[in-house]
């Protein structure tokens, strides 16, 4: 029987605000795979945040990291796959794309040297900046690979892992409608909505999102059930989107949720934009959506109210 082991790491962020969306899309993760059938078990979460579900199992430093990874060596088989997924801030010099940590980084080749030990399939997902260049580094058959950009020049914070984790806790994200959120699927949807963002904001983007998943080192943004790359992602699942998050049943409430989630999306990716967008800009569009989100809460809770027996 087929079995899933999840590695998440929360790795360093430029500043706190950044390290708390990247707290929050780590546990936001840990939640929704538990919820899933991703047995505790078979979780590893390395966070250096504070932890307020008690979901983390240690700091995110690169002994941890090999640490976990040498654990699921052990433990897992041919049949299973094993998840590892990065948030955090990547860096690139030029010759080795990094994934930034206390204490020492971990480059790609280092990863690599870490994943060749297991005996499962892999699905390495790194959301970081400048991750691009782990595409080729990571690449082989039986391997699936997505970085957040298309190589180490995109050096700005990304949104492609909030994005990617709310995937697996929307019916949009489910495009064969079968329950199941698969890893081209998240691809999919994060890609989707990342450029929306941009686009919503007037910015250019500054991160283009690669899958590859046949071994030939050359990631695609474009990947397809039928296409170069994303065969074998669109047939890896790690969770469901109805498991993960059920929503009311009522029509109006379930709509008023959604609307919301969406509210609360715009500001996080906000908040990443933020460096690239003017000061006065910034602020006023921050404060509309907050007051936006804030009566949207208002009118969750009336609702709700009215609904009390």
């Amino acid at each position: 029987m087929l079995r899933a082991f999840l590695l998440i790491v929360v790795g360093l962020a430029g500043d706190p605000e950044h390290g708390e969306l990247f707290q929050k899309w780590g546990s936001a993760l840990a939640d929704a795979s538990a919820k899933v059938g991703v047995a505790r078990e078979r979780l590893v979460f390395l966070a250096d945040a504070k932890d307020e579900g008690g979901r983390a199992n240690g700091r995110p430093t690169r002994e941890a990291i090999e640490q976990a990874l040498a654990g699921f060596a052990t433990a897992a088989s041919a049949e299973d796959v094993v998840y590892v997924v990065l948030f955090g801030h990547g860096s690139f010099d030029g010759q080795a794309a990094r994934f930034n940590l206390p204490g020492r980084d971990m480059t790609a080749a280092d990863f690599n040297a870490a994943l060749r030990k297991l005996p499962a399939r892999v699905v390495f997902v790194n959301t970081s900046s400048a991750s691009g260049p782990f595409v080729e580094a990571l690449s082989t058959p039986g391997r699936t690979v997505i970085t957040a950009t298309r190589s180490g020049a995109e050096q700005f914070t990304t949104l492609f892992g909030g994005y990617f984790v709310e995937a697996f806790s929307t019916e949009g994200a489910d495009a064969d409608k079968n329950g199941r959120i698969s890893m081209l699927e998240a691809f999919e949807y994060a890609r989707t909505e990342v450029a929306r963002a941009y686009e919503r904001e007037g910015l250019l983007a500054t991160e283009h999102a690669l899958l590859d998943d046949n071994g030939d080192k050359t990631g695609s943004q474009t990947a397809s059930p039928t296409g170069a790359d994303g065969k074998l992602a669109a047939s890896l699942s790690l969770g469901s989107a109805a498991d993960a998050a059920p929503l009311p049943e009522d029509p109006r409430l379930r709509a008023l949720y959604l609307e919301r989630r969406d509210l609360e999306r715009r500001v996080e990716a906000l908040r990443l934009l933020k460096d690239g967008m003017p000061p006065a800009r910034y602020a006023s569009e921050l404060e509309r959506l907050v007051t936006d989100l804030a009566l949207k809460t208002r009118d969750i809770r009336t609702l709700e109210g009215d609904r009390t027996p």
